[in-house]
């Protein structure tokens, strides 16, 4: 598997992950998230976003919405 293939793979995980964690969001707006948080904030921003930021943004995005284990007191 090349990089870019790994990488491919590596990005639809993570969008499955991110839609076991988000269920509200529709995958149009999950799109929309990841190229926001990436950082591309123009209208073309999903159309421009490349596949390593897409995955890095939705690794930022399950460490963000990743339930967090209950504090022990």
């Amino acid at each position: 598997m090349t990089p870019a293939e790994q990488t491919r793979a590596d990005l639809l995980a993570a969008l499955a992950h991110l839609g076991r964690l988000r269920p509200d969001w529709r995958v149009g707006q999950t799109l929309a998230n990841l190229a926001t948080t990436a950082g591309r904030l123009d209208a073309g921003g999903v159309w421009d976003l490349e596949d390593g930021e897409a995955l890095a943004a939705a690794r930022e995005l399950i460490a963000q919405y990743r339930p967090q284990p209950a504090e022990v007191a």
